[in-house]
């Protein structure tokens, strides 16, 4: 399911989209919150620059809602329609979930942006072309 080369395997790793060889992030722990948007000017491996133009991880805000959403459905169906709790209940597990998740969710959708952009090239086909 994880295998190098997919685009599943970059964003839940956090690895280069191009070549899926080095983490993005300085850091990969996504709950060192002060470190939490540090990520490397470029890829030691192939050399692609993260930031592609200024202001280019702005579009993953809109990744983020749709993450946020797909979070916030997930801890409704568990808390109400499984543990069967009530409605006031289940709001609180929904804003706990979307709190306690935010940093992943927050690198998901950086992950998840980039990916939309660049794809995997192996370094046999970079040093072929």
């Amino acid at each position: 399911m994880l295998k190098k080369g997919t685009k599943l395997y970059s964003i839940l790793t956090g690895s280069c989209p191009r070549c899926h060889e080095e983490s993005m992030y300085v850091n990969k722990n996504p709950y060192a919150i002060g470190e939490l948007f540090k990520m490397h000017e470029r890829c030691s491996h192939c050399g692609l620059k993260y930031k592609i133009e200024p202001s280019f991880f702005y579009g993953s805000m809109y990744v983020s809602y749709g993450v946020g959403v797909a979070f916030a459905v997930a801890a409704f169906v568990i808390s109400f329609l499984f543990l069967g709790l009530n409605l006031v209940n289940t709001f609180f597990a929904i804003v706990v979930t979307l709190v306690v998740f935010m940093p992943i969710i927050i690198r998901l959708s950086r992950n998840i942006w980039i990916n939309l952009f660049v794809k995997y090239e192996p370094q046999e086909l970079r040093e072929a072309s």
